[in-house]
């Protein structure tokens, strides 16, 4: 049997999600919900004609695996379609968008890496939020 304090389990059940960026996004695996320390892991859910607000990460890259549905990722403005079972990595300081393509939900698992020093420092909007009120998720450790 595994010890879980050691392996620390979480389930998207567990975690709210939020709206912030767009879509329903639920930070799994965290310095903040089980001490990670190399990266975070999370998913992202896109109903038809919801769309991830262009973005960029300045310190780490992203891994991206669309596991049901399509979309289209505008990196640097061009535009990438990923349909299911693909994957896509996106390297630090690439502006990217992820828009739902189709009529199906997309589902998305994505892991982010190395850890920006300081958490406000992992995440750099360029455009504005669908959901700005809504309250930042607590991805990193202490500030």
């Amino acid at each position: 049997m595994t010890n879980e304090a050691a392996h620390p389990k979480v389930s998207c059940a567990e975690v709210a999600p939020t709206r912030r960026q767009g879509g329903l996004t639920r930070a799994l695996l965290t310095p903040a919900s089980v001490g990670a320390t190399a990266g975070f892991m999370g998913t992202l859910t896109l109903r038809p004609g919801e769309y991830v607000a262009e973005h960029y990460h300045p310190y780490s890259d992203e891994f991206m695996f669309v596991v049901r549905g399509a979309v289209d990722a505008r990196l640097d403005g061009a535009k990438l379609r990923l349909e299911a079972e693909e994957s896509v990595m996106v390297r630090r300081g690439t502006r990217h968008r992820l828009e739902c393509a189709g009529d199906e939900e997309a589902f998305i698992v994505f892991h982010l890496g190395p850890l920006a020093p300081r958490p406000e420092l992992g995440h750099v909007d360029t455009e504005p939020l669908p959901y700005p009120d809504e309250p930042v998720p607590r991805v990193g450790g202490p500030s």
